[in-house]
């Protein structure tokens, strides 16, 4: 049978920092609007203060009756300056809003494509520098926003108005003006977008980097037991200076830039007052044109500058987007079906039909299993590492797609419902369980998150893991730490049992799941799953045969194929593979050199 669904590309405004960027502003477009509508006013009156002072000085410069005049443009002036003031304010306040409210959309639409991607895409990337690269990408948006809203903006309506005003005053001077602002604005760009390998480069090299900052002291156990401070120091501190390398490669290029703008600036400017001074000297034009001609000419060509190192930390801003979404949105490989239905449990019957997979290699990780589970069995499943145990379990939980068959749940392919729906109807419980840094109390009640406490106290007590909880410093309020790393293996497993008791699915399994307990506290637990799994059905993946006894059936697998299918004691009475493992066991030996030595 052909695999569930084909790999199914990102929505469209994940594939390309453009189309990511337009879509949040259409979603906040009033907000938008409304920041753009309060620049135009604020630069316009910034323009308009220009002006009326040309118009003051001309006033004070003439005839004396003309002076009445005088407190008219004065108190345009003043307006126009308190107007300018008010807006920037209201374009302060809703820059906040928006940008803030846009960043929280960002990083909770990036996690939610995030935590669609399939296991294999998580154990191919770093969480730390995931994490890192969704945090900065609203960041990012935010940077450019601003870089927007307060620096490409307000220089673009500058420049018109000058135009205008320049219009009025010279057109010799507003084509002069207008020629040397759109091409040094040009050549900047240009540079700039020359620098948009090195910003990218800087980019991904600071999301690796933080990415193995945080591997590293999530390890820092294994650091410290291998004596490996130093070596992982070296390493970290080699990562650092490549990143900071790239980063000087970056920033310099901005750099050259702001310098070669000086110079041109210098010209241009001295260029435009010597023509306003000869002008002048001429009688062709007023004291008030000099003012307004100087004060505009280095008000826009220090804009020209700014809007043009603006674009170019536009590209940057874009660059880190864009790596962002190269690593982020990636196409899914695990996905519902199109018309996917929600899964009816009706008692927890599984079924794998011919079922093989591999995780990508040549080799074949199953082939061709079949295996039937009617709802209420509980069966165990036997084998040394690599034989495809907790293969099974992952592809029963739909963490991967099967490469041919199919597997069923109550008679329904799980190809064909809900990932969530699935999930729902199984409790699991891995070999190695990773807690949540929060209370007892809330990784327990993960299991249901609508469960009382009451409940989540009689799952533990079911899990035997009360009587350490309440000796803990706050009891269940305690906080357990990243990972639980303030916990033992042994607790972490027994607080992992107490969440799948609690979830209550009629499904549960468990892939080693109290390998890290002693035998007398894994008998415990096996009785107590007994009692609470009674008519559901349970899948446990088992590294010490003893505690199988009790359970219906027992398969063996060995490469991918089961070889041995039948009760504890039938297998035993066989006298075959199960035997001779169960034989060996009592000697103490591990399960590879129990299989290793029955062969």
């Amino acid at each position: 049978m052909a695999p569930a669904a084909l790999p199914r590309r990102p929505p469209a405004y994940l594939r390309g920092p453009v189309a990511f960027i337009l879509h949040y502003v259409r979603n906040w477009g009033w907000s938008f609007g409304a920041i753009f509508l309060f620049v135009i006013v604020a630069a316009g009156a910034s323009i308009g203060i220009q002006y009326v002072l040309k118009v003051l000085v001309d006033i004070m410069a003439g005839p004396a009756e003309a002076r009445v005049l005088v407190w008219t443009a004065l108190a345009f002036f003043v307006g126009l300056i308190a107007t300018e003031s008010l807006s920037w304010r209201v374009v302060g306040w809703l820059t906040c809003r928006t940008t803030i409210g846009v960043g929280v959309d960002m990083r909770l639409d990036l996690f939610e494509y995030l935590n669609r991607q399939p296991m294999r895409y998580f154990a191919e990337n770093l969480a730390g520098s995931l994490g890192q690269r969704i945090t900065a990408t609203a960041g990012n948006f935010g940077a450019l926003a601003n870089t927007l809203i307060w620096r490409v903006l307000p220089p673009c309506i500058d420049f018109a108005g000058a135009l205008i005003i320049f219009s009025g005053i010279n057109l010799g001077m507003m084509a002069a003006l207008a020629t040397v602002v759109v091409v040094v604005t040009t050549l900047l760009v240009v540079f700039g977008e020359r620098g948009r390998p090195r910003h990218r480069h800087y980019s991904g090299l600071a999301g690796r980097v933080a990415g193995e900052l945080v591997d590293t002291i999530t390890n820092m156990w294994a650091v410290k037991a291998f004596s490996a401070r130093q070596r992982e120091h070296a390493r970290l501190a080699q990562g650092f200076r490549e990143e900071a390398a790239a980063q000087r490669r970056s920033w310099m290029h901005i750099e050259t830039a702001r310098l070669l703008n000086d110079v041109v600036l210098t010209l241009s400017a001295a260029g435009m007052l010597v023509w306003a001074v000869t002008l002048w000297s001429e009688g062709r034009i007023t004291p008030g044109d000099v003012v307004v001609v100087s004060t505009l000419t280095f008000r826009i060509l220090h804009s020209s500058r700014d809007l043009a190192l603006s674009l170019v930390d536009l590209s940057q801003q874009f660059g880190f987007i864009d790596e962002t979404l190269r690593k982020i949105a990636q196409p899914r490989t695990v996905v519902n079906a199109p018309d996917a239905a929600t899964l009816v449990p009706r008692g927890g019957a599984v079924e794998f039909r011919g079922v093989s997979f591999s995780y990508g290699g040549p080799r074949e990780v199953t082939h061709e299993l079949s295996l039937t589970i009617p709802a209420g069995q509980k069966i165990g499943i036997v084998g040394p590492s690599g034989a495809g145990k907790s293969t099974l379990v992952n592809l029963l939980q739909r963490l991967w797609d099967v490469d041919d068959g199919e597997i069923l749940v109550d008679g329904q392919p799980i190809a064909d419902v809900t990932q969530d729906s699935l999930r729902a109807a199984l409790a699991v419980v891995p070999q190695e369980i990773v807690l949540f840094h929060r209370s007892v109390m809330e990784n327990i009640r993960f299991g249901r998150p609508d469960a009382t406490d009451e409940e989540v106290v009689e799952a533990a007590r079911a899990a035997h893991c009360d009587g350490f909880i309440r000796r803990l410093p706050e009891g269940y309020d305690t906080i357990v730490g990243e990972r639980g790393a303030k916990l033992s293996g042994g607790q972490r497993q027994r607080i992992g049992i107490a969440r799948a008791f609690l979830k209550d699915a009629p499904i549960i399994v468990l892939d080693e799941a109290t390998s890290a307990l002693d035998t007398e506290s894994e008998i415990e637990i096996q009785r107590s799953l007994v009692q609470r799994m009674r008519g559901r059905t349970v899948i446990a993946v088992a590294h010490r045969l003893s505690t199988l006894a009790s359970f219906d059936r027992v398969i063996v697998i060995q490469n991918g194929r089961i070889v041995e299918d039948g009760t504890p004691a039938e297998l035993r009475r066989l006298n075959g593979v199960f035997q001779a493992m169960w034989r060996l066991q009592a000697r103490g030996l591990s399960a590879d050199e129990v299989v290793d030595e029955a062969a």
